[in-house]
């Protein structure tokens, strides 16, 4: 049998352990870098059925959301940085800004675990009725979106972009228009209506 140089032997142990540590590097990090797709269903969602990917950035503090349904398809950003939120309704070929309702809707760190729980536990409906937002949408075009920050900035660049305002209370039960919703992983609907939307 042949002996092995000191060397050698070594050589070949630092290769053993580093293709063992990269292989176990990927199996850890690739969940962590992952996003979560998520099937919706068409249960009051007037963008229809279709894939919802969600990916939160931590480290940017934004939570993206895709719902690719054709036609109907619609993304939103929530920058919890600035405090406000878009949607972009490709139909309508139009962006929607509003201030994010805290209250409502969960933190950067609780909306990343709801993803993963969903996913990996493969959930849908079931759990606790989603909570609602309703949002008039201002007629009037927005002028300057820099004030609106760098990630709604670059999302909504060349599309007419209007601000909304949260309706509350009784202005709830006398509204008349119809309104878009987005179901966003059955955690939160968010209805937009005005001329705008219906138009």
């Amino acid at each position: 049998m042949l002996a092995c140089s000191s060397v050698h032997c070594f050589r070949e142990d630092k290769m053993k352990f580093t293709i063992v540590f990269a292989g176990l590097l990927g199996v850890f990090l690739a969940p962590a870098l992952a996003d979560y797709n998520i099937n919706v269903s068409n249960d009051n969602n007037n963008a229809g059925s279709g894939q919802q990917s969600v990916s939160v950035n931590n480290e940017h503090n934004v939570a993206n959301v895709d719902n690719n349904n054709g036609w109907n398809s619609w993304n939103s950003i929530w920058d919890y940085g600035t405090g406000f939120a878009a949607t972009r309704l490709f139909q309508k070929k139009i962006c929607i800004v509003h201030k994010m309702n805290k209250e409502v809707l969960p933190s950067i760190q609780s909306l990343d675990a709801l993803v993963k729980e969903k996913k990996l536990q493969g959930k849908g409906p079931g759990g606790p009725p989603p909570k609602g937002l309703m949002y008039s949408v201002n007629p009037n075009k927005v002028d300057d979106l820099s004030k609106l920050g760098e990630n709604i900035a670059k999302m909504c660049r060349g599309i007419p972009t209007y601000m909304a305002e949260e309706m509350q209370g009784a202005s709830l039960l006398f509204y008349s228009e119809k309104c878009f919703t987005t179901n966003i992983l059955w955690i939160v609907n968010i209805s937009f209506c005005g001329e705008k939307v219906n138009g």
